[in-house]
């Protein structure tokens, strides 16, 4: 492949030092433990409600814990007043008199009533789930502060805040306590960390996640910022936006974005621990304005959740006795002898593909075109409704823009295997599947073309999908998408290596992408015109919504950047989704699906 020289431009993204290949630990969602300064550790504190935290608070507890650069050097616990000890758990007649002639609390009943049904559809693994911590957490020094309340806020008493600055802290990081102000915020070298669960710009308030499922919003943010005075419009260190899922359930909306979010902090304090603080402001977060539909969300009344829910409900009754089950139906769209997409004199048109439909009982997505001794091939997935799995078929395309004999290439009846990344090393042929459910990034080499794949070796252990890889300048470099604990929690890394089975090591700007509509692969990264283009696709609002071409502006070993040139939607093709772009040249190729009934499939 070409080694064409990159402009060093748009070099935006985050740098931290990348840990040798033995201390690389992405499979259990960790590869920033590792930090290659020499500097004392991290002093850091953890404000606390208990003992007893939510499954993601403890994950990243852990993640700390099994760092080389943080010292946990105290844990403050909120203890509770005198009145709050010797309160006495009320009835189930008294919780009902208590609503009944509480007018606060009866305005919420219906929003509460949500809650207890809402429980029923959370997952085994609920990020919010609580466990007991008291081992984890045992030999750690700590202290208890009853803070100074004020409906919602929460202040530090001076001794309290004395015995804090006396332990000489680099970050409290805030998993308890409410609305913070006052000394505390400033009690530390580098003030409060604190998550908040949800996109600022768009939801200050709460409950998490919770509002974007009312107003449908496509999109499900979760940052980590600095707490100041201003409630949710502190210093963002970093944000990550996950799609928002088309239920009625909060506790499976909120499934990806607090279960794919618990490397914020690690990452951000490795960051600080090798770079300093100067650098995490270099690369906070820009500020924008509010554009929220409400000054400050909070519970939604009953009237909230009547307008919401009621027109919901009755739709689904109104169609249930008519519903059939759907889904998406795949094909694949060949275009001959047109402006390419990335072409400059391109009009962006998606028109002029002509499509392929599958044998009944299948669907084809993910092509990938390969030239192979004056002949041209597809790759892709074919999926077969009746055993909900997909294999790897290829077929000969022909100068028509037909493809004949489809054969399959790689099968196996225990896997689902998608996205064929073909490619040439030398001489010989390779092929990267995705197979999520093997958990890991496996390379097969062709021993007999097409149809006969022999596995060569595992590149990285770990849930990825949509894997890329291409060479440059000496090195080989790969592109995945880390999909830990599913598909929905999802964020772009970039390896290098000097030889294709590696080592590979982690890249210093990772993760590259952490947006749902920018963070998985849609296709061969390709060099064109003195520059390399990596197709991406957005699953939001739906999977595999459309495709964007971007091209790569800087790439070396210690700097990565891109910028998107122009992105494709599937609406101009009166689809649903269109999520892989290939291309050879003079032939362009692109998948694209409706939503039908499976009955029709």
């Amino acid at each position: 492949m070409p080694e064409g020289d990159f402009a060093k431009k748009e070099s935006r993204l985050s740098t931290t030092g990348a840990p040798p290949p033995e201390k690389l630990d992405v499979a259990s969602n960790s590869p920033w433990r590792f930090s290659p300064a020499t500097k004392p550790p991290l002093r850091i504190g953890l404000l606390l409600d208990g003992p007893v935290l939510p499954r993601f608070t403890v994950r990243i507890i852990e993640g700390l814990q099994a760092s080389n650069f943080v010292d946990l050097a105290l844990l403050v616990y909120k203890k509770h007043s005198a009145v709050q000890e010797t309160k006495r758990p009320q009835s189930v007649v008294g919780r009902l008199a208590r609503r009944l002639f509480d007018s606060r609390l009866r305005k919420h009943t219906l929003y509460e009533l949500y809650l207890r049904f809402d429980q029923r559809r959370k997952a085994h693994d609920d990020p919010l789930d609580n466990m007991d911590c008291s081992c984890l957490l045992s030999g750690i020094d700590n202290i208890e502060v009853e803070p100074i309340a004020t409906k919602f806020v929460h202040r530090f008493p001076t001794e309290a805040l004395e015995r804090i600055r006396a332990k000489k802290l680099d970050v409290l990081i805030r998993f308890g306590f409410n609305i913070l102000k006052g000394e505390i915020l400033t009690a530390t070298r580098f003030g409060v960390w604190s998550y908040h669960h949800g996109d600022n710009e768009f939801y200050r308030g709460g409950p998490p996640l919770f509002w974007e499922l009312y107003e449908s919003s496509p999109l499900s943010g979760v940052l980590l910022q600095v707490l100041t005075e201003e409630l949710d419009a502190g210093i963002v260190l970093c944000k990550s936006l996950f799609a928002t899922k088309a239920t009625l359930s909060v506790s499976e909306n909120r499934f990806a974005p607090y279960s794919g979010s618990t490397d914020l902090v690690i990452r951000k304090l490795n960051e600080l621990h090798q770079f300093g603080w100067d650098h995490l402001l270099h690369n906070a977060v820009p500020p924008a304005p509010y554009r929220g539909k409400r000054k400050l969300y909070r519970s939604p009344t009953n009237s909230d959740m009547a307008r919401w829910l009621g027109p919901v409900l009755l739709k689904k009754a109104l169609r249930r006795p008519f519903r059939r089950k759907s889904m998406q139906h795949w094909k694949i769209g060949i275009r001959l002898n047109s402006t390419a997409l990335f072409d400059v004199g391109s009009d962006g048109s998606l028109q002029g593909f002509r499509w392929i439909a599958p044998p009944k009982g299948h669907f084809w997505a993910d092509p990938f075109l390969l030239d192979h001794d004056g002949r041209r091939w597809v790759f892709f997935e074919d999926y077969v409704y009746a055993k909900k799995r997909a294999f790897i078929a290829c077929a000969e395309l022909l100068a028509d823009g037909n493809l004949i004999s489809p054969v399959p290439c790689l099968d196996n009846p225990e896997h689902h295997y998608s996205y064929p990344y073909v490619f040439r090393d030398g001489q010989e042929l390779f092929m990267i599947p995705e197979a999520y459910d093997t958990g890991s990034i496996d390379l097969y080499r062709c021993d007999e073309f097409p149809d006969k794949w022999v596995f060569q070796a595992t590149l990285l252990i770990g849930k990825f999908v949509d894997t890329s890889v291409w060479h440059h300048k000496g090195l080989w470099w790969m592109m995945t998408t880390r999909a830990d604990p599913d598909s929905r929690s999802s964020c772009l890394f970039l390896f290098y290596a000097e030889r294709l089975t590696g080592e590979w090591r982690f890249h210093p700007s990772n993760p590259i992408s952490t947006d749902v509509r920018n963070n998985r692969g849609a296709g061969r990264i390709f060099w064109t015109n003195q520059r390399f283009i990596r197709p991406s696709q957005s699953c939001s609002p739906v999977y595999g919504y459309s495709f964007t071409l971007n091209e790569i502006t800087s790439l070396s070993t210690a700097e990565y950047s891109e910028q998107a040139l122009r992105e494709f939607r599937p609406e101009t093709l009166n689809m649903q989704a269109t999520h892989t772009y290939n291309w050879l040249p003079g032939v362009e190729i692109i998948d694209g699906a409706r939503v039908v009934p499976l009955a029709k499939t």
